[in-house]
């Protein structure tokens, strides 16, 4: 795979630029090459940490936990394990929030089925007394 400018590496994760900027900032992108010009190159290994450091940001994980995910990865593969343990607590920790996800998702699916019932029933009779009245 050949490298890939900033602009290219933004537009095949869909982000802006300046994500990529902080992301390398902050230490998540670590050894980024740079050219003749002083752009960035972003290598097959960066384009797939960048794509499993995207994963984790959209699950909630802090930049601090993916900083020292990245400095794992760095130091090889003695840190497998650590690795391993702290992907199998974040997948805990997501499918958790996924849960609440969902509980709150039928709370809003209720009070979207009482709202329809409410505005049909208006609609069938025109009362609009009841449309003045205050309904959670």
């Amino acid at each position: 795979m050949e490298n890939k400018s900033i602009s290219e590496a933004a537009e095949h994760f869909a982000v802006p630029e300046s994500t990529l900027r902080y992301y390398e900032k902050k230490g998540l992108l670590p050894h980024l090459q740079r050219d003749e010009a002083g752009r960035r190159l972003f290598s097959g290994f960066h384009m797939t940490l960048l794509k499993v450091i995207l994963n984790l940001k959209r699950t909630h994980m802090p930049l601090s936990s993916i900083r020292q995910y990245v400095a794992w990865v760095v130091e090889g593969e003695q840190t497998t394990e650590l690795r391993l343990d702290m992907m199998l607590k974040h997948r805990q920790a997501v499918l958790h929030e996924i849960e609440d996800m969902h509980e709150a998702l039928d709370g809003i699916t209720i009070k979207i089925e009482r709202y329809e019932e409410r505005v049909d029933g208006w609609k069938s009779n025109d009362d609009s007394i009841h449309r003045k009245e205050v309904h959670l």
